[in-house]
């Protein structure tokens, strides 16, 4: 476990979260974005735009549980990915 708050994850270093991930959920408000990286990784480009936020460092909350990726809140989405 790594806290953001002591090493902050910054720039292109969060694409290497994604090493051994099959599957990206990206919540933004209501709406949840949801990527199996194995079929659809979209490009570097739109995935620092979605796991950045405007300060350059990785949204929070990030969550790893098993292949998937969390990032951001949304409060159905995490009962429903981390079950």
């Amino acid at each position: 476990m790594q806290s953001a708050a002591k090493e902050p994850v910054e720039g292109k270093a969060v694409l290497a979260l994604l090493e051994g991930m099959d599957e990206l959920f990206v919540a933004q408000g209501k709406k949840v974005l949801h990527f199996d990286l194995k079929t659809e990784r979209p490009a570097d480009d739109e995935l620092l735009g979605l796991l950045l936020g405007r300060s350059g460092k990785l949204r929070a909350p990030a969550l790893r549980r098993g292949a998937r990726l969390i990032v951001g809140y949304n409060q159905e989405l995490l009962p429903t990915t981390l079950a």
